[in-house]
């Protein structure tokens, strides 16, 4: 479906989010490929479009938005795509919001993106072995709550493959690369979901050299 879309950004977690939503609900877009801290977020004619100088980014029209999660349930709500899962009421809705916030609140911003800070970019933010290990031990702490939740379903919000989960597995993909050792529920739903043709071609267009 041709909604006129352009996104920015490409190399992060955050932006593979957006590019497998838009696969998984068979968008055409345009994509700019440009990176964090290359400069490229600086330009006169990007911080025009997003101020905060930040990826991704989302543009149709006059239309401007920027925040993964922003970009994703915006995707998510202008289709009618059967390729996932959309809520329809107010409490799958919430219920949904719930884990979203979870998920970015303690496993992506409090943990994994602090450790970045501290551990691929610590010639910037300083070498903090302490913060970067009580960042470990807060991220096993909430991965917990996780696989006692998939012991039981095979998504984590429980109705069908959704936002949630393309926010769980990319934050999964950092924490390997991390080397964090996967508990065993959330081990095998990770395996499973990258078997989708969409994250498979999304993690391509995202990763490439």
């Amino acid at each position: 479906m041709d909604l006129g879309l352009e996104l920015w950004g490409i190399g992060t977690a955050r932006t593979l989010r957006v590019i497998w939503m838009a696969e998984e609900l068979n968008l055409t877009y345009t994509l700019h490929p440009i990176g964090p801290r290359t400069g490229e977020t600086k330009t006169e004619r990007y911080t025009n479009l997003n101020p905060k100088q930040k990826i991704p980014l989302l543009k149709q029209d006059n239309f401007v938005l920027s925040e993964s999660i922003a970009i994703c349930r915006y995707l998510q709500r202008i289709t009618d795509s059967g390729n996932i899962f959309i809520p329809q009421d107010n409490k799958s809705m919430a219920l949904e919001d719930e884990w979203c916030s979870f998920i970015y609140g303690e496993l992506d911003e409090t943990s994994l993106y602090v450790m970045r800070r501290h551990y691929d970019l610590k010639e910037i933010y300083g070498d903090a072995p302490e913060v970067v290990q009580s960042c470990r031990t807060y991220f096993e702490k909430h991965l917990s709550v996780i696989d006692n939740t998939l012991m039981k379903q095979d998504t984590l919000f429980g109705y069908d493959f959704g936002l949630a989960d393309i926010l769980l597995i990319t934050c999964l993909d950092w924490a390997e690369a991390y080397e964090f050792i996967l508990p065993i529920n959330v081990s095998k739903y990770h395996k499973e979901i990258k078997n989708r043709e969409a994250y498979k071609k999304a993690f391509k267009i995202n990763y490439r050299k």
